[in-house]
């Protein structure tokens, strides 16, 4: 089921707008495809990302609230934000302040500044792929489908963001997206690091833990054959596609897994071209493995074992492979 006026509040955050521009592009084209309306919000402002919330809790659930004070304006209950990170803030600082009176009573004595108000439980904040998954619904996603995915293996990566709060799905071993790649006819993956956290912002901090993070979720996907690994967040393939040839160097890996948005992929499966999509823009190429479509039947089987191998869970070793 749609928003009840058929539109939705847009939140595209900062990412959006920069290093994750193939995102957007490739979201704007797959929702004209499902026929929704996104409405951008005017004015918005960076939700602060992750590190603010400890450094300074008052102005971080301001600087959030502000973007919520200015969705709630539009006539729609629903705020949509296709960033993990952004919509983590966005939902966490509306449930906070439900549940604190104190800090909604601070947090809007600062919107009163700028003449702004908000009331928590106004919107219902969330993210895109649960738009696409509960409001779209596979059945209608299938039905638009003219080029399925067929021969691809994908390996689907929710990060550990959009999982946490994601009520419908389940925290640590989602599917979701899983079932999404499979009615675009790709071969999705069993993938146990699907929901582990891919480091963040952590490169600026500590290269040592952020690079073996990063080398467990690549060294997963690739020790399941994925051709491409399928992500909801644009750290997340910030992470996995920029640092991929650091953590090579580091530990004389040879990974060379493309990192792309599930838009990506459902754009490519309506029949988009990949120009229309970002595609490109990734610093792992993906087109070697974007050939792979259609060189098996559609009616190959999609599943791929869910038995567990040694290599399913990382477990330490005194020698990093």
């Amino acid at each position: 089921m749609t928003a009840p006026n058929g539109q939705y509040a847009y939140y595209p955050g900062c990412s959006l707008k920069a290093s994750a521009s193939a995102y957007e592009r490739s979201a704007m084209a797959v929702l004209e495809r499902l026929e929704l309306r996104f409405v951008e919000i005017d004015d918005w402002n960076c939700c602060g990302a992750t590190e603010y919330f400890s450094l300074n809790r008052l102005p971080a659930y301001s600087l959030v609230a502000r973007n919520l004070a200015l969705a709630a304006a539009q006539p729609t209950h629903e705020l949509v934000a296709p960033c993990s990170a952004c919509y983590l803030n966005l939902r966490k600082t509306d449930d906070h302040m439900r549940q604190e009176p104190k800090l909604k009573e601070q947090v809007n004595r600062a919107l009163a500044a700028g003449g702004l108000h908000y009331e928590p439980g106004t919107l219902r904040v969330r993210h895109l792929l649960d738009v696409i998954i509960d409001d779209v619904g596979y059945e209608a996603i299938a039905a638009k489908v003219t080029r399925p995915l067929a021969g691809l293996r994908v390996a689907p990566y929710y990060g550990c963001l959009v999982v946490r709060p994601f009520e419908s799905d389940d925290p640590e071993y989602p599917t979701h997206m899983d079932r999404l790649l499979e009615v675009l006819g790709a071969t999705v993956v069993d993938f146990p690091m699907k929901a582990h956290c891919c480091g963040g912002h952590m490169t600026q901090i500590s290269e040592d833990t952020a690079f073996e993070l990063i080398r467990r979720i690549l060294h997963n996907a690739a020790a399941y054959q994925a051709d491409v690994i399928v992500t909801v967040c644009p750290m997340c393939q910030l992470n996995l596609d920029a640092y991929q040839g650091n953590v090579n160097r580091r530990f004389g890996t040879a990974f060379n897994l493309p990192v792309l948005y599930f838009t990506q992929m459902m754009g490519l499966a309506f029949g988009l071209q990949p120009e229309a999509l970002g595609i490109g823009s990734e610093l792992v190429p993906a087109q070697a493995a974007l050939n792979k479509i259609g060189q098996v039947p559609a009616e190959t089987p999609r599943h791929t074992p869910k038995r567990r191998d040694k290599d399913a869970l990382p477990m330490p070793s005194r020698q990093r492979r």
